[in-house]
């Protein structure tokens, strides 16, 4: 079977904070930058992976989601009780001052875990959880 990862979502609530955070302190490239019926989806990847993309998408933006629906996403997203993604890097503590100098919540500075990565996390401008992760040298 040939399955991989294609797309996955984060949902944002200001589009033009989250780019200055994905793009120019990740330097994510973006792939394509779409409004419809008052919404915006931006779709961003890592040079690295031609194949992936991130969409940054307003919660709620499912086209049957309710009023209530739509709110209730809106809250979690202000609470930070949305998951967002995993990346990894070569370099864990390189990055972590990068991002860390952009003025971005420190949730745990670079840590040397049990399971064998080191790994860092922090919220987005959304909030929304990242972290990042170094794999051990082979």
């Amino acid at each position: 079977m040939d399955v991989k990862l294609k797309t996955c979502f984060i949902a944002v609530d200001d589009h033009d904070k989250a780019l200055a955070f994905y793009r120019d302190v990740l330097g994510l490239e973006v792939r394509n930058d779409v409004g419809f019926e008052g919404m915006r989806w931006v779709t961003l990847g890592s040079p690295l992976q031609p194949d992936v993309e991130i969409v940054l998408e307003p919660p709620g933006a499912n086209p049957d989601a309710s009023p209530a629906d739509r709110q209730a996403m809106a809250e979690l997203l202000a609470k930070g009780m949305l998951r967002g993604v995993l990346f990894t890097t070569e370099d864990c503590d390189a990055l972590f001052e990068r991002v860390r100098q952009s003025g971005a919540d420190v949730l745990q500075e670079p840590t040397d875990q049990p399971y064998g990565v080191r790994d860092c996390a922090f919220r987005d401008p959304a909030g929304n959880q990242l972290r990042f992760l170094q794999r051990p040298a082979e």
